[in-house]
């Protein structure tokens, strides 16, 4: 996979999040809806969102989990011709997931399927929201709405008001460097190193970030 210049700002990415059909797409489980939020200088842009015909019937656990019937994706497109406009959406867009680890895994091998490779990295919210704030009860989306007091509308795992959420708490931390250690406009790459580092070492890294 290309990798972008080193500097690219942190607060222009495309924030994304998958509904599926399971945990594993190594276990034949595919993506059945997708949402994603374009931020742009801070500010969010444009949204994408669709549901996706996996080519197989859905649990009636995940049509209860995430509220996506089985009727509504017989009637959706197939997965490769939602894909396809997903990646025009993505362009050469750094990407940000909560829990990314899962989203990337999804977005590869639905990617895989219509043979595209796209030329962003991945960052990860809820890598990042442990570091940052340590004192959350947990790090799950719908708590640090609630910790952070998050714009939403109540609905959660359905994929564009994820998406919607995970790009307000993403600002959120934007602004909370800002705030704390005097850090304006970090640069994506940032915000991956804060992820590799323990929550102890954070506050003295930042701080040095800050005053070079």
């Amino acid at each position: 996979m290309s990798k972008k210049p080193a500097f690219t700002p942190a607060n222009t990415v495309v924030v994304l999040d998958f509904e599926t059909s399971g945990l594993s797409p190594n276990q034949g489980d595919r993506a059945i809806e997708i949402g994603a939020v374009l931020i742009e200088n801070g500010v969010i842009t444009q949204r994408f969102s669709e549901l996706m015909d996996p080519g197989f019937r859905i649990s009636s656990f995940i049509e209860d989990y995430t509220g996506i019937s089985n009727q509504m994706l017989k009637n959706a497109a197939p997965c490769h011709e939602v894909m396809v406009r997903f990646a025009d959406f993505i362009g050469e867009h750094h990407l940000v997931a909560h829990n990314a680890t899962f989203d990337q895994r999804f977005l590869d091998a639905e990617f895989a399927q219509i043979s595209h490779q796209y030329k962003g990295q991945f960052g990860c919210s809820l890598l990042v929201a442990r570091r940052l704030y340590p004192l959350a009860s947990n790090h799950q989306l719908g708590t640090l709405v609630r910790y952070k007091q998050l714009p939403n509308n109540g609905t959660f795992h359905r994929a564009l008001a994820d998406a919607e959420m995970t790009s307000h708490l993403w600002l959120a931390m934007l602004a909370d460097l800002q705030r704390d250690f005097a850090i304006t406009s970090p640069p994506f790459s940032l915000m991956q190193k804060i992820t590799k580092k323990t929550k102890a070492d954070v506050p003295k890294f930042l701080r040095e970030y800050s005053s070079r």
